[in-house]
């Protein structure tokens, strides 16, 4: 059951001079329980889809419905159905304390005292707030200050969460304790999560489905196994004893486009990306014909990150 739709959607920014397509004639279905990515680079139109999904945006044209429901005539109804934590820090109130936050968001919904703090109580256990309950929001560290806005933004218990980077500007740890939260928790709970991310291991971790956008245009709709799949080149790592010539290094990379080279103290790695892996037996034949021998041979799985930058490079 497809819980969001988006038809046609399409934002233009107006300014004296000129008209600014953000978003141009976007089209994609999010099913109930599915975490989605949607991928971009910067100005892509990522975070414009996410606003006008939320409301916080009226698209130019196009259409947007929760449960059939079209929520740009019903906007009320999209603010019942989705949360949305969005790019940056200002989700919260700084000078407000976690505790204070979370009870002014669960406020804002209807909840009674009681609900209240049962939720506080569960949300600040959940996303290891405890000892920050009376720390105002300004004092918390980037990545507590990430866990107290998606805390605030869950207290809604919508059946939709849109996540606008949710791991920018955080260290490592940070990220893969944010990461980690919304795995086993937030997608445990069987929330409809849409996430825009630069970071492709917080995607593949957590999306099944990726939604890429460039320059206003879906360029690419479909689960992540498959796009790797449908691109699928394999790395391979050819170890050879002591060093090649140039003669030799010309051979290969016009034979095999983007082959690289890297010198160790006794050996040196041939790198090649092959589509078709009989292609290794020409490598062979070429390092057989001139009496090099093969010290190792290594294959790596295709790489996310380098399908998604081909995509978008693609589409330029």
């Amino acid at each position: 059951m497809n819980i969001l739709e988006c038809r046609g959607l399409c934002k233009i920014y107006k300014t004296r001079k000129q008209k600014i397509k953000a978003v141009d004639n976007v089209w994609f279905s999010i099913r109930k329980g599915e975490i989605a990515g949607l991928l971009g680079p910067n100005g892509a139109g990522k975070t414009t889809t996410i606003k006008c999904l939320c409301r916080l945006l009226n698209p130019t044209s196009g259409e947007i419905s929760i449960y059939g429901t079209d929520v740009i005539k019903h906007p009320r109804f999209a603010f019942e159905k989705i949360a949305a934590v969005l790019e940056g820090n200002r989700n919260v109130y700084w000078r407000m304390s976690t505790k204070e936050n979370l009870r002014l968001f669960a406020g804002l919904h209807g909840y009674s005292a009681r609900q209240v703090k049962t939720q506080i109580e569960e949300l600040v256990d959940l996303f290891g707030l405890r000892e920050k309950i009376n720390t105002e929001a300004r004092f918390l560290s980037r990545g507590m200050q990430q866990k107290l806005a998606i805390a605030c933004a869950l207290i809604k218990n919508t059946d939709i969460l849109l996540l606008d980077e949710p791991t920018l500007g955080l260290d490592v740890e940070a990220t893969y304790e944010v990461r980690n939260l919304l795995k086993q928790n937030v997608a445990a709970q069987g929330k409809t999560i849409l996430l825009s991310s630069h970071n492709m291991g917080v995607v593949e971790h957590l999306c099944e489905r990726v939604i890429i956008i460039n320059q206003g245009n879906i360029i690419a709709d479909e689960k992540i196994e498959k796009i790797k799949e449908f691109f699928k080149v394999n790395t391979y790592k050819f170890e050879i004893k002591g060093e090649i010539d140039d003669t030799l290094k010309a051979e290969f990379s016009n034979k095999f486009l983007g082959a690289k080279f890297v010198k160790d103290k006794t050996k040196t790695a041939i790198y090649i990306d092959l589509k078709d892996s009989m292609r290794i037996y020409e490598v062979l034949d070429i390092l057989r014909k001139q009496n090099i021998k093969l010290l190792n041979l290594q294959s790596t799985e295709p790489d996310f990150e380098k399908i998604y930058l081909k995509l978008v490079k693609d589409e330029k």
